[in-house]
Parts: structure tokens; C-alpha cells; sequence
């Protein structure tokens, strides 16, 4: 058995003894995440179009991340929408920010490893750069809209007369915790990810404009970019989706028992 193999094993272990059902149902979200992002791979060399592949699976990976990893239907429901709208915002961004960057491709980072293979593999390197880019962003996006959905229904379940003035001030204090926890997640994984390349600038006596200038560097800061305005949007759309659904329900409810009140 191969060290992927023995970790998997373990990892789904531990996710069953800790997280019980819904721990099951996060190992299959992460499986089935891992194989959607294979079969994008696939579909992508083989020619399909790069855009409609994007629009398919981002809603898809969305689905199979929030819904298979979330126990309760009303925080799944809720963070489902907040970031289907928050990416669709941000792809707009990238798209932009994409194009005046231009920095799609490869860099001289990978000249002696390409060397006698051709560098034109029949594909737009500017589309697969923006279906990076938007697949990068998914992950702290999906994460920081189910960390607020959570946290505001627990606190409404608790509190369940809290008005929602109230739980959009609390929704606030919750995120101000989310977004330093995301942030640092996103910036950390990012210097862990790129220690051997900064070690490459540095031994290779980069100065500051050639590192931002390296295309490298610039896709990934980008990347970086991109998740953390997504986790800035996602924390206050969350929020209020919640609250106004949360709103919703209780007038409804409240309508409800008044209607009933009467007939009787």
C-alpha cells in the first residue's frame, strides 16, 4: 500500500470516529471533489470549451462541498446561495484583472523541464488561468459562507426571539473571528506552497521588480487576491440571507398562529 493510500485510510477513519455521519459524508465530498477536478482535467484536454466546462462544475463542486459536508439543509440552502452569488461576482473581477495582468502561461521557472516539448498545446493558457483562479477562490469562499450560516443559526436556536437587528450585529461579531481565521489560512498556505519558489528567487538574487513581475508569483498573489475578497464578500451576504430568511420564516410562522387563532 502506497503512503496516498495508508493516508486516506486514515483520514477517513478519523473523519468517521469524530464527525460520525456527517464526517462519512465529508470524506465523500472530498473524494468526489478530487475526482470532479480530474474529470475538468480530462474534459479540458480534450478539447471541450473552457468556459462552459466552468459554468457546469463550479455550481456542481459547490453542491458537493456545501451539501454532502453541512448536516443542517438551512445552513447548506443558505451558504449555497451566498457563494454562488459571491463567485459570480468574483469571476467577473478575475476576468478583468485577468486580462490587464497578463500573466497566463508559463514562466522561465519552467524552461529546462518543457525543454523539447512544445510550449502550444492548442488551448487558451488565458481561460485556464480564469478557471483556476475561480476554482482557487471556491474553497474560502464555500468555507467562510457555512462558518457564518452555522454560527447565526446556532445563535438563533438559542436565542430564538433575537430580532434581526440584533442578529445582524452578532452575524458581524462572527465574522470579524471568520475573516481573520480565512485570511490567515489563505495567506499562510500560500507562503507554504511557494517556500521553494521564494528560495528559487532568492538564490537566483531576484530583485523586488523581477519577482512582480514573475508570472509566476503574479498568478498566485492573484489567486490570493481573489480568495480573500471572496471570504469579504461572503461574510456579510451570508449573513443577511440568513437573517432575512430567518425573518421571513418567523413572520410566516407568527401569521400562522395568528390565522389559527381566529378560526378557533
Amino acid at each position: 500500500m502506497s503512503s496516498l493510500g495508508a493516508l486516506i485510510i486514515v483520514l477517513a477513519i478519523l473523519m468517521t470516529i469524530i464527525g460520525g455521519e456527517t464526517g462519512i459524508r465529508s470524506f465523500f465530498s472530498v473524494l468526489i471533489n478530487s475526482l470532479l477536478l480530474v474529470l475538468v482535467a480530462m474534459l479540458i484536454s480534450w478539447g471541450l470549451s473552457i468556459p462552459i466546462i466552468t459554468a457546469i462544475f463550479v455550481p456542481l463542486k459547490l453542491a458537493t462541498i456545501i451539501f454532502l459536508g453541512t448536516h443542517d439543509y438551512t445552513v447548506a440552502k443558505n451558504s449555497f446561495y451566498a457563494s454562488l452569488i459571491v463567485l459570480s461576482l468574483v469571476s467577473v473581477l478575475i476576468l478583468g484583472i485577468q486580462y490587464l495582468a497578463q500573466a497566463a502561461g508559463l514562466g522561465p521557472e519552467a524552461g529546462e523541464i518543457l525543454l523539447g516539448h512544445s510550449q502550444m498545446p492548442g488551448i487558451s493558457y488565458g481561460q485556464i488561468a480564469v478557471t483556476v483562479a475561480i476554482f482557487s477562490a471556491l474553497g474560502a469562499v464555500a468555507e467562510a459562507a457555512v462558518s457564518m450560516s452555522s454560527g447565526i443559526l446556532e445563535l438563533k436556536k438559542a436565542k430564538p426571539d433575537i430580532t434581526e437587528e440584533q442578529l445582524m450585529k452578532s452575524g458581524a461579531a462572527i465574522g470579524y473571528d471568520v475573516l481573520g481565521t480565512a485570511m490567515n489560512t489563505i495567506i499562510y498556505g500560500m507562503f507554504g506552497s511557494f517556500l521553494s519558489l521564494f528560495l528559487w528567487y532568492y538564490r537566483l538574487h531576484y530583485s523586488f521588480g523581477e519577482v512582480i513581475n514573475d508570472k509566476l508569483f503574479v498568478n498566485e498573489a492573484l489567486i490570493i487576491m481573489y480568495s480573500l475578497l471572496g471570504v469579504l464578500l461572503t461574510v456579510p451576504l451570508a449573513t443577511f440571507l440568513l437573517a432575512k430568511g430567518m425573518s421571513r420564516q418567523s413572520e410566516a410562522k407568527n401569521g400562522n398562529e395568528k390565522t389559527r387563532d381566529q378560526e378557533l
